[in-house]
């Protein structure tokens, strides 16, 4: 098709054209992750006469699309719808997911780390929001560094649970990579 040369019609046929292509990215989008359910299915019934851990890559992939959706619709614009949908929908997944594998600890581990991580994620949002419209690098920075007590809630939430050390030395390298991560990003700020 050609377009007008009269810039009225170039208005128009622009738009046109952005809402085929802003139809055509959920149809694609969505069609991927059905077709990806739909041949788990068919393996399983194949294999094993009935679904059994189609189940499973079914309950994944139908909430990995609940938190993706938002953000391949509308791009950085759906971030916090995704944010949001990951909110409501984790819990969920986790007790589904947990009574699919008939493992207790799925749950009430997941739900105790989820609910930190939310928390996190939340608050991450906010830093970029407000200090990430004026300077990325130093929002950056600021979410490394606010990443550390994170770490030691979650451990301290789990130890509990699971009776494991509170601090091992794969958390002290991430304390310090973190650390090396918000300096650098401090850095750039500063440069910039």
């Amino acid at each position: 098709m050609n377009q007008p040369k009269n810039s009225m019609f170039n208005t128009s046929y622009n738009n046109k054209s952005n809402i085929k292509k802003n139809m055509l990215i959920p149809i694609v989008f969505s069609a991927v992750f059905l077709s990806g359910i739909i041949i788990c299915l068919i393996c399983d019934i194949a294999i094993s006469g009935s679904c059994t851990w189609s189940l499973i890559t079914t309950l994944s992939i139908a909430f990995a699309w609940a938190v993706f959706f938002p953000v391949a619709v509308s791009g950085k614009n759906g971030i916090i719808a995704g944010l949001l949908s990951f909110s409501v929908f984790i819990v969920p997944y986790l007790f589904i997911l947990s009574n699919l594998l008939k493992v207790k600890e799925v749950f009430s581990i997941g739900t105790a780390s989820s609910v930190i991580s939310i928390i996190f994620l939340w608050i991450s949002a906010a830093i970029f929001k407000y200090i990430g419209r004026t300077n990325k690098f130093t929002a950056t920075g600021i979410v490394f560094l606010l990443a550390i007590p994170f770490i030691f809630i979650v451990n301290i939430t789990l130890s509990k649970i699971i009776k494991e050390p509170v601090f091992g030395i794969w958390d002290m390298l991430s304390v310090l990579k973190l650390l090396v991560f918000a300096f650098i990003c401090f850095i750039f700020a500063k440069r910039r």
